[in-house]
């Protein structure tokens, strides 16, 4: 069942990400290296809501296209040429979006569920190693 599930919330992810995403079309244009691509921990900070107060998620960009670095949840998205960036992850059936800017080795933004149960901020940083 999870393997059926894959290609279906992959297809969805992706129609939200091209719907919704203020992520210029040079993102979506055919896979190159992008200036962010490497490994990245992200925190997620609940601001709002009854959601767990901080969790830690490490995510790989390769070409401007994010994914889950394992297999515990998923995380697909899209960065611009200018560090803009919007990304959409599931874990557990949550699913939350977010959006913000990666600068050199540091990103932040702002991230919200699915339901809009909670919300909060964001901090990435590059690991070293991968750059």
């Amino acid at each position: 069942m999870r393997n059926l599930l894959r290609p279906i919330f992959a297809a969805a992810v992706t129609a939200l990400l091209l719907m919704s995403a203020n992520v210029s079309s040079d993102a979506v244009a055919a896979a190159r290296p992008s200036a962010f691509d490497g490994k990245w921990s992200v925190v997620i900070y609940t601001l709002q809501g009854d959601c767990d107060r901080s969790l830690r998620y490490s995510v790989r960009i390769i070409d401007g296209r994010v994914q889950a670095e394992d297999q515990s949840y998923q995380a697909a998205g899209l960065v611009a040429s200018n560090g803009a960036i919007r990304v959409v992850v599931a874990e557990g059936g949550r699913m939350a979006s977010g959006s913000g800017r990666l600068i050199g080795n540091n990103g932040r933004g702002e991230w919200r569920t699915s339901t809009g149960e909670c919300a909060g901020q964001w901090t990435a940083v590059r690991r070293a190693a991968d750059y």
